[in-house]
């Protein structure tokens, strides 16, 4: 079980946001913390505590106004720590060279894999010509709907046809190097995780995977450890004192893989 740190930016700022606010229209979003420094601040200081495997997401569209300096301000952070890093939002076939050549260790995607609500096989194929399956990070995030996890896309705004269940798992393990999934509903709410989700993804075990979601508390990450049996790795963000919350950084630092 290891922390894996986070860089998230919206409208070209380091920010928190309550995951299942995020609106495409307006480049809206109820806003938990939001930094005065920049990206790259944080890489550095991810990068000097040997913190690897952290996850920078920009999170608004490609035709945003604002898209170009969210992208801008993960550039400057994959310069501070080369390899230290993997970054999704609006990662396609296309363009995740570019982010590898610019430093990150791997791209995380998520709606060009899952497009028009359904997987789509020839663009993930077209994604591993193009970078290999090892740089490639799936996220699957999911939200709740008639007693089911489905996996959502779109900055968590749209459900797909496809639940998020063992045999998803199973059938996309070997199409990447690892899973990182958030549980939407609780995502920045500090409201306590998704224990369902979080059983489920311990008990299959087949792949590293990082999950996110809820985390509030120093409490909350010991109970997070007991349901997953420390075989998940975790994020956190608002609840992170260097995001406007009460748990410490350095203690998670401090934290060995278990």
């Amino acid at each position: 079980m290891r922390f894996r740190p986070c860089i998230d930016i919206h409208n070209g700022k380091v920010k928190q946001i309550v995951g299942g606010s995020l609106k495409d229209q307006g480049d809206q979003a109820k806003t938990n913390f939001a930094s005065e420094l920049d990206a790259a601040y944080y890489a550095k200081l991810y990068r000097k505590d040997g913190l690897a495997g952290g996850h920078m997401i920009l999170l608004n569209g490609q035709d945003s106004p604002y898209y170009e300096a969210d992208r801008r301000q993960a550039l400057s952070a994959l310069r501070e720590y080369p390899g230290g890093l993997q970054i999704g939002g609006g990662i396609t076939a296309d363009n995740a060279g570019d982010f590898l050549e610019a430093g990150a260790s791997h791209v995380i995607v998520t709606s060009y894999v899952f497009q028009n609500e359904v997987f789509q096989r020839e663009n993930l194929e077209k994604l591993k010509r193009a970078v290999g399956r090892e740089h490639i990070v799936l996220d699957l995030s999911c939200r709740k709907r008639d007693g089911a996890y489905y996996i959502v896309t779109d900055r968590w705004q749209t459900f797909t046809e496809v639940k998020l269940e063992r045999r998803t798992l199973e059938a996309l393990a070997g199409e990447c190097d690892e899973f990182l999934i958030h549980g939407v509903d609780v995502e920045g709410k500090s409201s306590g995780v998704e224990e369902e989700l979080v059983r489920l993804l311990a008990e299959w075990n087949g792949a590293e995977m990082t999950y996110a979601g809820g985390i509030g508390s120093m409490e909350e990450l010991e109970h997070f450890r007991g349901i997953s049996g420390g075989r998940l790795d975790f994020t956190i963000g608002s609840a992170l004192d260097l995001f406007g919350g009460n748990i410490p950084y350095r203690e998670l630092c401090r934290m060995k893989t278990t």
